[in-house]
C-alpha cells in the first residue's frame, strides 16, 4: 500500500513505499551536505559580525569600525583609549543597541517562521500567523491612544501583553482540535481580523495628529526605541525560543511527513506542537513588543535558507537565526540613512525587499518540483 508524503515546501504530495525509510533518505543526504551547511553557517556568522560593525559606524556621524572596536572595548574594561564622550555615546548608547535589537528580531522571527512553517505545514506560515502581530498592535495602540501606560516599558508591556490575550485566543477558538494545523491557521486568521478591528476603533476614537502617527508608525515596525534593557530581554528570550526549537530539530523533521508518522517514529504530536507553538507564540511577542510589526522576516527567510542547507532542521535552524540577523540589520540601517533626515518604518523595506525575495524563491522552487 502506498503513502502519501506530503511537505511544507510544496504542499503536494509524492508516493513512497514507507515513510520512516524516506525520513532515512533524507537524513542520508542531509547528512552528506553536512559539510556544506557548516560551512555556509560559519560563513554566515563571520558576515553577521562584519555587519553588525559596519552597520554601527553608517549614519550621519563619521566613525569607522576602529573606533567601534575601541568604544565597545573601553566599556568591556579593555585596555583601549576612549572615544571622545560624544561619539563615545552616539556607538554605545545609540546604534549599538539598535544594531544589535535588529538582529535578535530578524534572528528570532526567522526562527518561529521555519518551526511554524513545519509544524503547520503550510509554506505561507509565518510568526504573525497566531495573531501575535494584530494583539501586540492593539495592546501598544491601546498604551499610546487610552494613555494607559507611560513610556517605551508601559508600550512593550502592551504589546506583550496583547500577543498573549491574542494566543489565548487562537487557542480558545481552535477548541479540543488545536493541534489541528488547518484550525489553529484558522483560527490565527480569525483572532488576527478580531484584534486588528479593536485596534482600528482605539485609533479612529482618538483625533490626536501626534498619538496617530506614532501608532502608525509602530505598527510598520520601529528599532528607534532600542535600549539595552530591550536588548538583554530580547536576547535572552530569543537564546531560550532557539534552544526549545533546536532540541525538536528531529520532531520537526518528521513533523514534514505528516503527523502519523511523526507518532510512529515516537514524537507525541500533541505536546510537541503544544510546546512549539508556544514557544514561538511567547518568542514572538516579545520581539514584536520591542520592534512593532515586522513582517516577510520570518516568511521569506526560512525559503532563502532552504536554497541554501536544505531542509534538516539542525541545520536550517541556526541558519534561518543567522540569516535572519543579517537581513534585518541592513534593512534597518537603509531605513535610517537612505532618506535622511527622515527615517522610514523598517517593516516598509522588509516589505518592499520580502514581496520580490518571496516572488523569487517561489519561481525557483517551482523550477526544481
Amino acid at each position: 500500500m502506498s503513502v502519501h508524503l506530503h511537505t511544507p515546501a510544496t504542499g503536494g504530495s509524492a508516493p513512497a513505499a514507507d515513510p520512516p525509510r524516506a525520513i532515512r533518505a533524507t537524513a542520508g543526504k542531509a547528512g552528506a551536505g553536512r559539510r556544506f551547511g557548516s560551512t555556509v553557517l560559519v560563513g554566515g556568522m563571520v558576515l553577521l559580525a562584519l555587519s553588525v560593525a559596519a552597520a554601527v559606524t553608517i549614519g550621519t556621524a563619521d566613525l569607522s569600525v576602529a573606533d567601534v572596536g575601541r568604544a565597545v572595548a573601553a566599556h568591556l574594561g579593555l585596555p583601549a583609549r576612549p572615544l571622545p564622550r560624544l561619539a563615545d555615546s552616539i556607538v554605545w548608547d545609540l546604534r549599538m543597541p539598535r544594531v544589535l535589537l535588529a538582529g535578535l528580531v530578524g534572528s528570532g522571527l526567522a526562527l518561529c517562521g521555519a518551526v511554524l512553517q513545519a509544524l503547520t505545514r503550510n509554506p505561507l506560515a509565518d510568526p504573525f500567523l497566531l495573531g501575535i502581530s494584530s494583539g501586540a498592535s492593539t495592546g501598544a495602540v491601546a498604551v499610546l491612544v487610552l494613555g494607559l501606560g507611560v513610556g517605551s516599558v508601559s508600550l512593550s508591556t502592551g504589546a506583550f501583553l496583547g500577543s498573549a490575550a491574542a494566543f489565548g485566543a487562537v487557542l480558545l477558538f481552535a477548541g479540543r482540535h488545536w493541534t489541528e494545523s488547518t484550525r489553529i491557521v484558522l483560527s490565527g486568521v480569525a483572532v488576527s481580523q478580531l484584534f486588528g478591528a479593536v485596534t482600528s476603533l482605539i485609533v479612529i476614537s482618538d483625533a490626536s495628529v501626534q498619538n496617530t502617527r506614532s501608532v502608525t508608525f509602530w505598527l510598520l515596525g520601529s528599532l528607534t526605541a532600542a535600549s539595552w534593557s530591550s536588548v538583554t530581554l530580547a536576547s535572552a528570550v530569543a537564546a531560550a525560543g532557539f534552544a526549545v526549537c533546536w532540541w525538536y530539530a528531529p520532531a520537526l523533521d518528521a513533523f514534514a511527513f505528516g503527523v502519523d508518522t511523526a507518532e510512529s517514529l515516537g514524537f507525541a504530536a500533541g505536546r510537541t506542537r503544544l510546546v512549539l507553538f508556544t514557544t514561538t507564540a511567547l518568542t514572538a511577542a516579545v520581539l514584536v513588543a520591542a520592534s512593532g510589526a515586522i513582517g516577510f522576516v520570518g516568511l521569506t527567510i526560512p525559503h532563502a535558507a532552504r536554497l541554501l542547507v536544505g531542509t534538516r532542521h539542525r541545520v536550517l535552524l541556526p541558519t534561518c537565526v543567522v540569516a535572519g540577523a543579517v537581513f534585518l540589520i541592513w534593512a534597518d540601517t537603509a531605513a535610517r540613512t537612505v532618506f535622511t533626515p527622515q527615517e522610514l518604518p523598517v517593516g516598509v523595506l522588509t516589505a518592499l525587499i520580502g514581496v520580490p525575495v518571496f516572488a523569487v524563491v517561489m519561481r525557483r522552487r517551482s523550477r526544481t518540483r
